[in-house]
């Protein structure tokens, strides 16, 4: 199962953001995943769960999964369509000049921190943290 192996990358990514941005604890991960991308969303969630709950900044925390369709580009007529239902060959003129535009991605789009507790709030400077309003975004 590569969705523990994939899991433990995720976590180490968040581990390495939050540290960067002085965060401490993290309550959910948003991930694009393509629709092709051979990883099973939930074997994923499964594992995700396993693992995250053993690491302190991610004890708790939601693994958000957003799909990312998959699609072809054709070279031949410049269209674009659905990869999962017509394969490598091009359903407008044929061809099988074609390449995969989306669909295998396996991305942290998004990691939120909790809300604040008020009495953290009331001594903590706006700059200490990141407020859950802005969640930490990845480019």
């Amino acid at each position: 199962m590569h969705e523990l192996g994939i899991v433990y990358h995720i976590i180490r990514d968040v581990e390495n953001v939050a540290r960067a941005n002085g965060v401490s604890r993290v309550s959910s991960v948003t991930l694009l995943l393509g629709e092709v991308s051979g990883v099973v969303p939930d074997l994923l969630l499964d594992a995700w769960r396993w693992a995250a709950d053993k690491k302190p900044i991610t004890q708790g925390a939601e693994l958000v999964v957003e799909p990312v369709e998959a699609v072809t580009h054709c070279e031949a007529c410049g269209r674009d369509y659905a990869t999962v239902e017509h394969g490598k060959t091009c359903p407008h003129c044929g061809s099988g000049e074609t390449y995969l535009l989306q669909g295998q991605e396996v991305m942290i789009k998004q990691i939120e921190t909790p809300d604040k507790d008020p009495a953290d709030a009331a001594s903590a400077s706006p700059s200490d943290a990141p407020d859950a309003a802005n969640p930490l975004h990845i480019a």
